[in-house]
């Protein structure tokens, strides 16, 4: 559907989900974490862009980044850092269920500067390096691990 027809039960929904979980998640861990720990949250592009079918997701995704931005400050004095890995679509179980995906992953694949989607190791790899020391400078940021295709324009 539109955007426009979500309801105040979906978009409260979409919130919840997408964005506060992170708020609770990190509430509840904050006690066990020390100096040098990493919080990564999964985004996507259409946080930026308006991608079509994505609607009030991208809508809870640009929360969720703010979150991330947030929870950065205010952790930073701990040594906690928080950040946001945005990835380029990924042939997944749940991806299955994306109606036209196969049509958004060639789409991706070509208008990408690599030429080609990412797959799951390389967003693995870089929610690794985002959680170990390797890291330890990168507070509050969202990196892209899409093939360079956010950077394109037409």
């Amino acid at each position: 559907g539109r955007y426009v027809d979500t309801s105040r039960d979906g978009f409260h929904l979409a919130l919840d989900v997408s964005s506060f979980s992170l708020n609770c998640l990190v509430r509840a861990a904050e006690p066990l974490m020390s100096d040098g720990s990493g919080v990564v949250a999964l985004t996507y592009l259409g946080s930026e862009r308006a991608v079509p079918k994505y609607n009030v997701m991208g809508v809870a995704k640009v929360a969720l980044e703010s979150a991330v931005r947030y929870l950065a400050s205010e952790l930073g004095e701990k040594g906690i850092r928080v950040n946001g890995l945005s990835a380029g679509p990924i042939k997944t179980l749940a991806a299955r269920g994306i109606k036209d995906f196969t049509t958004m992953l060639h789409l991706h694949a070509d208008r990408a500067p690599l030429r080609r989607n990412v797959d799951v190791d390389e967003v693995a790899d870089t929610a690794l390096f985002l959680c170990s020391s390797l890291s330890r400078g990168i507070t509050g940021e969202i990196l892209y691990v899409d093939g360079g295709y956010r950077i394109m324009g037409m």
